[in-house]
């Protein structure tokens, strides 16, 4: 950030003498046919497309905007990627939806070849927007960049780097897209990019809720860079002039192959888990015994996840706020786990193996309205019998103590 102050902000001052001096960044411009024509020969701007990296937060691509005056001498690079994940509970705070984000600046040949250094490629489109169009962008920008503009809530869905391109760049602009409304999930379009990383993509559809699973329109879909890239390619504004005039790439595409992941997909893990659940209640009803320890460990397991995703409900993002997957990892858990091991280890029985048999049932059902992560369905019929087999040797167990008092009483 000190690079960008030190060397960029010079270039903000020429960017403000572009704009005649003002802020007002959609006000009614009236240009000469000269002057359009200069400004036209002499400033451009395009949309860049970055490559996905292979970074958990690269995977969805980006997108920035290349902003060039021949006349003053810029060529800059306008990205509103910019985080610090040194920052105190990033990671918490990210999936709160409490991130902000930062509009940054940097000369276009330093972010092409940090790009390059990266092994992602970057497509360019050039944009056939008009002069009074392209003076407004001059004006957004300044604006933008104040100190207290730069800063913005980053939101993945609604709010995001490419959604922050976008809309500098379109402004007030009408624009026609060819995509309809209708399309894919949030879910399905976030899967497009975590297809190759199965467990990146069983984080995700863990915290995504029922709101993931409902069709998105045009402008909720061009969150991902490469669908804006498309759609731009396709557009027209003022119902007939195409939006992009022409494509390149600007850093060639490496397709590098995807990095590898823990080896057993979310799948595999939860059939061995369901195998040691099965395996440990045959083995208690068997021996009639109970592995209380067992139980412990899966019951702090399942609180504990339990615990985030009720976290959930006062995150910022709308998409995860109504999980039914709250039903299986369940935050009941927590609250009951010293409760019901004490009572497991004096032999007695505890309301919680009932309450949580239905939530599973529950979360079952709830296949019809919500898509899961992989693995959670099996994961929950192997609890659901183990929470069944549970209470039912437990009562057992207490049926066979007052059968053996009674014939004590009776002997006496």
């Amino acid at each position: 950030m000190k690079l960008f102050k030190r060397i960029l902000r010079p270039l903000f001052g020429i960017l403000l003498l572009i704009a005649g001096g003002g802020t007002n960044v959609y006000a009614d411009i009236s240009l000469t046919p000269e002057e359009a024509l200069r400004i036209d020969s002499t400033i451009s701007i395009s949309l860049l497309t970055c490559e996905p990296g292979q970074k958990s937060y690269s995977l969805y691509g980006h997108t920035a905007i290349h902003y060039v005056n021949t006349e003053r001498g810029i060529d800059i690079a306008v990205n509103y990627g910019i985080f610090d994940m040194s920052k105190s509970f990033f990671v918490p705070r990210f999936i709160l939806g409490w991130t902000d984000y930062l509009m940054g600046i940097q000369p276009y040949d330093y972010f092409c070849q940090t790009y390059a250094y990266e092994r992602r490629g970057i497509i360019e489109q050039e944009l056939n927007i008009p002069a009074e169009e392209k003076i407004r962008f001059a004006e957004a920008i300044e604006v933008n960049y104040k100190p207290e503009n730069r800063e913005y809530r980053y939101n993945i869905f609604y709010n995001n780097c490419t959604t922050k391109a976008r809309d500098m760049i379109l402004g007030s602009m009408k624009t026609t897209f060819k995509r309809k409304d209708g399309g894919p999930s949030f879910r399905e379009l976030t899967h497009q990019c975590t297809k190759d990383y199965p467990w990146t993509e069983c984080g995700n559809d863990l915290l995504l809720g029922v709101l993931a699973d409902r069709p998105t329109n045009v402008s909720e879909q061009q969150f991902l860079p490469f669908n804006l890239m498309e759609d731009f390619e396709t557009a027209t504004i003022c119902d007939s002039i195409p939006l992009v005039s022409a494509t390149k790439v600007v850093v060639p595409m490496f397709n590098d192959p995807a990095e590898k992941e823990f080896p057993l997909s979310p799948t595999a893990c939860a059939l061995i888990v369901a195998l040691i659940i099965f395996a440990v209640t045959i083995a208690e009803l068997v021996m009639h015994k109970r592995f209380w320890g067992f139980d412990l460990v899966l019951l702090l397991l399942i609180g504990f996840c339990g615990l985030i995703l009720t976290a959930m409900f006062f995150s910022e993002h709308p998409t995860v706020k109504i999980n039914l997957q709250i039903l299986l990892l369940n935050p009941l858990a927590a609250v009951c786990l010293w409760p019901v091991v004490r009572n497991e280890r004096r032999g007695r029985s505890h309301w919680f193996w009932n309450v949580y048999a239905v939530c599973l049932v529950l979360f079952l059902l709830g296949n019809f309205v919500q898509c899961y992560a992989e693995g959670t369905n099996i994961l929950a019929s192997s609890l659901l019998i183990w929470s069944g087999a549970k209470h039912r040797s437990v009562n057992r167990k207490l049926v066979n103590r007052k059968s053996i008092n009674r014939k004590s009483i009776n002997r006496k």
